[in-house]
């Protein structure tokens, strides 16, 4: 008789998984200095998952207990059929909370089908309020599209928006306040993320640029109160309610303070490879497993309760040294 896989994923170090973030496209139509080179090669159809395998994935790793999926990239929405399969992961009964990590740029068109589709959450990468300053960090974006894309998503009805602010020292560092303002004005929410060091960068050196949470903290108290909250909404973000508003700023430091001890989440990279950790190489190839054995859902479900075996402790993130993880975050899923 053959064994059924536990309706829970732990891993061997008592956490539960239950968090699952999907990237189906490398492909984005921003070149941001931090994510990707200016000059990228993209993978080829035959290594990239089908939109029928990303489904069949998702339906799995939620049978496994999994409650919160996160569709990212590259860019999710350049994705030919993306709302379709977000419409279709939408409907898997066990799931309580599908959302989205985006750009913004295609959200003018395509917030009111997202919403449609199921996503309850979105978060939008807004890095500057300078247009100029945009260009320059995401080497090909238009600021105003962003911003048009922003009033779209608040105009369909989201549950929460939250704007993702990657913080580089001396590139956008004097602007965190701005953009505190900015979400408090539109009643959504952001988060500040210190740097990864994933893949090589030229443009500038990531010691140099590292800002910490703690200094952005520091700065935002000459205009704001933030008061701390226990809120989680399954990711790494610490959270603080801005006084007086509806506005929570939330803060991911991967450097200045590790948050691996509660890590409940796993990554699916658009080449099929389940990273079971942002900061290491410990993967399993599911595209394999699937591929392998096509409609055997048990077969790929044990696969992945065998790969919560070799989820690491933690990261290694050291921003004074090259970078180990040579992949680039467009590759990883953002």
């Amino acid at each position: 008789m053959t064994k059924s896989p536990p309706a829970q994923l732990i891993d061997r170090f008592g956490r539960t998984v239950d968090y699952l973030r999907i990237s189906i496209t490398d492909r984005c139509d921003f070149r941001c200095l931090y994510c990707m080179a200016e000059d990228m090669t993209f993978l080829p159809r035959a290594q990239v998952l089908t939109l029928e395998e990303i489904y069949t994935l998702a339906q799995a790793f939620a049978e496994l207990g999994v409650k919160k999926i996160r569709i990212t990239g590259g860019e999710p929405l350049v994705r030919k059929g993306a709302v379709e399969l977000l419409q279709n992961i939408g409907h898997i009964e066990s799931l309580n909370e599908l959302v989205i990590t985006t750009n913004g740029s295609q959200l003018e068109t395509m917030a009111a089908s997202l919403k449609e589709a199921g996503v309850k959450r979105i978060n939008i990468s807004l890095d500057t309020l300078d247009a100029d300053k945009f260009k320059a960090i995401t080497r090909t974006g238009d600021l105003h599209q962003v911003l048009r894309g922003i009033q779209a998503a608040k105009a369909a009805g989201f549950e929460r928006i939250k704007i993702n602010a990657v913080i580089l020292k001396d590139r956008n560092h004097t602007e965190v306040n701005d953009l505190v303002q900015f979400a408090v004005d539109n009643g959504i929410d952001i988060s500040f993320i210190e740097e990864m060091p994933l893949g090589v960068v030229s443009q500038h050196d990531r010691a140099d640029a590292y800002y910490s949470s703690d200094l952005i903290k520091v700065d935002l108290a000459e205009n704001f109160t933030l008061v701390a909250t226990p809120e989680k909404t399954g990711g790494p973000s610490n959270y603080f309610n801005v006084a007086g508003t509806q506005t929570r700023v939330g803060f991911i430091s991967p450097h200045s303070e590790n948050f691996c001890s509660t890590c409940n989440r796993v990554r699916l990279t658009v080449e099929g490879r389940l990273l079971l950790c942002l900061g290491n190489e410990h993967s399993v190839d599911l595209k394999q497993v699937i591929r392998a054995n096509p409609g055997d859902m048990a077969v790929l479900k044990q696969a992945i309760v065998d790969a919560m075996l070799i989820k690491p402790e933690k990261h290694e993130f050291n921003i004074n040294e090259q970078p180990v993880i040579l992949r680039y975050m467009n590759m990883t899923g953002g």
